[in-house]
């Protein structure tokens, strides 16, 4: 048996087996997503951090605790920072495909390759979309086929101010509308790291996760306030771009608190437990397509497969 802390709740499991046990059915709901995107956050300063609000959402659901940034033997020259990152998490594909190397995205293809809100709206034209985020380059390079697309702050604020902002507006939006696929993008984790250094023992680092664990609560209290929220059946996932070393976190290739990051895939639809079977930042897409319903058209070619949900595992022999 092995046993993992993340914040204040423990979760055991057989390692190897992936689950403890499997999530409840869940019929005729209208299924939804929520990405909830941390960047720089290292999972080992996550695990000392006080985060009820994670921890809950990990409880209830799959936690991965060592997804990869990097394609196994990837030959890309992709830099392991935020550019190839969130294009990993929001494409489904590889920086041999999606071409972002770094954060100059200079020759993206994006065209052939996009976000997935397109590839939803491929399939269900209708579906409903929204992104909130406070790095730009997200809103203005990597999101398409977005009803709502929203960056904040304001120019000379900070980061914490803009996860502030644009968690506000993610509750704004759950309050008053009902989106299929939502993204919110929380960058103050990365800044605190990039300032103070990205390890578990620098306080400064773990508070800035407590703040944004804080606004996770906002956003996850009031999805299950909505009045639809007995017809719906959410999934969240919490991801993250990257961890960091020092204040830094390029040219990690070989460094794994830069590349070992973790997954959470939480619900009414998730498997419950932990499991440290290989997971990739590909994999977000494949599931969120999954649990909405959609299956990948061959052309898409994504990389990621659908993890941590009961409909996603093979039928026992």
């Amino acid at each position: 048996m092995r046993r993992m802390t993340i914040g204040l709740v423990a979760l055991t499991l057989c390692a190897g087996t992936g689950m403890l046990t499997a999530a409840e059915p869940v019929d005729n709901k209208q299924p939804r997503v929520l990405i909830l995107g941390i960047d720089g956050c290292r999972p080992d300063a996550l695990a000392v951090a006080r985060t009820p609000h994670l921890d809950a959402l990990a409880a209830d659901g799959l936690l991965f605790e060592g997804t990869d940034i990097r394609e196994p033997d990837a030959q890309d020259k992709a830099d392991t920072i935020s550019g190839p990152g969130w294009s990993n998490l929001f494409t489904g594909v590889w920086p041999d495909k999606h071409n972002v190397l770094n954060n100059e995205f200079s020759e993206p293809h994006y065209d052939r390759y996009p976000h997935f809100f397109k590839r939803l709206k491929e399939v269900r034209p209708q579906a409903f979309t929204a992104s909130f985020s406070d790095w730009k380059p997200i809103a203005e390079k990597i999101v398409t086929a977005a009803d709502i697309n929203r960056n904040f702050p304001e120019q000379g604020k900070s980061y914490e101010e803009g996860d502030a902002e644009a968690a506000a507006a993610c509750v704004k939006l759950m309050k008053s509308q009902s989106p299929d696929a939502t993204c919110l993008y929380l960058g103050q984790v990365d800044e605190t790291g990039h300032r103070h250094g990205f390890h578990p023992t620098v306080p400064e680092y773990v508070q800035a996760i407590e703040q944004v664990d804080r606004h996770i609560g906002e956003v996850v209290a009031a999805i299950r306030g909505r009045t639809q929220y007995a017809q719906e059946n959410w999934l969240v996932l919490v991801c993250t771009d990257h961890g960091g070393l020092g204040t830094g976190h390029g040219g990690g290739h070989e460094e794994p608190e830069i590349r070992r990051t973790f997954l959470i895939v939480s619900g009414p639809s998730a498997l419950r437990g932990r499991s440290d079977d290989p997971t990739w930042q590909v994999d977000v897409v494949a599931t969120t397509l999954h649990h909405l319903g959609v299956t990948p058209r061959p052309e898409w070619e994504l990389d990621g497969k659908a993890v941590g949900l009961k409909s996603a595992q093979p039928a026992a022999n």
